[in-house]
């Protein structure tokens, strides 16, 4: 297993991966990334990338339940150990995880939803002629921090109606990056503890749902080389009056673990 990085590395390793030069605050890319990519994809570029990210997904989650993850993980894929950025709450990991910065450079230091004014990943595929998307519930994070650049958007008002344009772009084939936003996680475990029947089952659902993007990718997008990411912004851990939280600097909330799969494209 890689040593823990930052969470402000995978940026610049998303631009390697798609031969695109990065932002110009990212911070140098994960060199286990790069690494991983060159060896997957022969030395070839990624002329797709899939994004799924889950809300407050920890690392001793993955691991304490990993048989929830059995159908996810496969021997051909990176794990990826991080350490994500502070305050851990989701708009200023999202904030990291797609500039590459850390929040006092991007600029959103607390549980707000402006808009990013520096350079981030999806300003960079603009500029290298890629065509990105983000789909995501309405008024969540993702939704609100990467608007106003010449891209698409689509926001909708539950998870499954997000779920089905996200498998409508990926069968279309038009797009060179698509980031995808679920939070019903992180919403399920505020509510009812980190480790609830109810958690447990929008955790169930989470991967559930990779597990089927990644079957559709490899029917529709089997031309391409590809590079998807199952990659979450912070973790989380229990308080008082079995609710769920996370925005410390704790173990529970900092450390991470992202997945990610590289696929050539095939003869």
């Amino acid at each position: 297993m890689y040593s823990r990085v930052s969470l402000d590395t995978v940026c610049a390793a998303l631009a390697y991966a798609m031969g695109i030069e990065a932002p110009e605050n990212a911070a140098s890319p994960s060199e286990a990334l790069c690494h991983y990519i060159d060896s997957a994809l022969f030395g070839r570029r990624a002329a797709r990338v899939f994004m799924y990210n889950p809300d407050a997904i920890a690392e001793w989650i993955y691991h304490k339940h990993a048989e929830l993850f059995s159908c996810l993980v496969s021997e051909d894929m990176l794990e990826l150990p991080l350490a994500t950025v502070m305050p851990s709450v989701t708009p200023v990991c999202f904030g990291t995880m797609y500039t590459g910065a850390q929040p006092s450079v991007h600029g959103i230091r607390s549980y707000t939803k402006p808009v990013i004014a520096i350079d981030t990943l999806f300003d960079a595929m603009i500029r290298a002629g890629k065509r990105p998307a983000i789909i995501s519930t309405s008024g969540d994070s993702m939704s609100k921090i990467y608007l106003d650049r010449d891209m698409d958007y689509f926001f909708y008002d539950t998870i499954d109606e997000v779920n089905a344009k996200a498998a409508e772009l990926i069968a279309a084939d038009e797009h060179d990056f698509i980031a995808v936003y679920n939070g019903n996680y992180d919403s399920t475990m505020h509510k009812t503890g980190t480790e609830s029947k109810q958690a447990i089952e929008a955790l169930r659902a989470n991967v559930k749902a990779f597990c089927d993007f990644r079957t559709l990718i490899d029917d529709a997008w089997g031309a391409h080389d590809t590079l998807i990411g199952f990659a979450m912004d912070h973790g989380c851990h229990d308080i008082d009056g079995g609710c769920g939280s996370h925005g410390l600097d704790m173990d529970e909330d900092i450390d991470i673990v992202h997945l990610y799969l590289a696929r050539p494209a095939k003869n």
